[in-house]
């Protein structure tokens, strides 16, 4: 009972702080930049007045799958780096303020707290993410050509694995540390390590979550889930698993 009325909580603050509102729009604005861009580049550049007389201006031809990277792109740079600003302060801010000890004095446990403050920011980069793949893959299908619902579908569904993994880890950071600042630092750092890992020993780690874009591609290129595909979302989860718990771990020994 007292795990639901936390999760009511938060869902209601993240209202209040109108998360509900613009984070959702940042993910559609995000998405549909480089599908209408690229489409509308000669236009625009029509519009300004054009390029200097003698220049040609060869334009790459993309094909819908391209088109559809490029919105994960944005999601793996900016997307990322809103997801670690919405949620730095979920739990190092409380910490921090004294609204956590209150929250301590409650017959709550330990683990329903870390849960359902990562369930609530889940859900709501999950609802963000749908929408702005489906605006993403909408734009796709009417100005480049066709992607299969279902493919967009798996799409939302892989890739949302990994920015589960990046909540995952300020979450992490959030139970060991009072200062969102810093756990904002420690969580894009991680993930830029993790980054520069996989791509040192690509051929020894093929199963990163780094790499969960690049075998996207190939599924969307290949129309079918690959192998390798399942094997990296496998690790995926198995990883966000041994994280929250050691999250959960070490914000009960902190508190306890």
């Amino acid at each position: 009972m007292h795990t639901k009325v936390l999760l009511q909580k938060e869902m209601l603050e993240n209202w209040r702080n109108k998360k509900w509102i613009w984070v959702p729009l940042v993910f559609l604005l995000l998405a549909i930049m480089d599908p209408i861009s690229n489409y509308y580049l000669p236009q625009i550049l029509e519009s300004i007045g054009g390029l200097p007389d003698g220049t040609v201006l060869e334009l790459p031809e993309y094909a819908p799958q391209d088109i559809l990277l490029m919105s994960l792109g944005q999601f793996s740079s900016l997307g990322v780096l809103l997801i670690v600003l919405i949620s730095m302060g979920t739990i190092a801010g409380e910490q921090k303020n004294g609204v956590m000890d209150l929250l301590l004095i409650k017959p709550i446990s330990y683990r329903s707290i870390i849960l359902v403050k990562w369930f609530s920011l889940l859900l709501l980069v999950w609802t963000s993410l749908f929408l702005g793949i489906t605006a993403s893959w909408y734009y796709t299908n009417s100005l480049y050509g066709e992607i299969e619902f279902l493919s967009m579908l798996l799409v939302t569904f892989y890739y949302g694995l990994w920015l589960t993994l990046v909540v995952t880890i300020s979450i992490f950071y959030n139970a060991i540390i009072q200062t969102p600042g810093l756990v904002a630092f420690l969580t894009i750092l991680t993930t830029i390590i993790l980054s520069i890992v996989t791509n040192v020993f690509g051929t020894h780690i093929k199963w990163s979550p780094v790499n969960l874009s690049t075998y996207i591609h190939e599924m969307l290129v290949l129309g079918s889930v690959t192998s390798q595909l399942i094997a990296t979302a496998f690790t995926t989860i198995v990883l966000i698993i041994i994280i929250l718990s050691v999250a959960i771990y070490c914000f009960k020994k902190k508190h306890h």
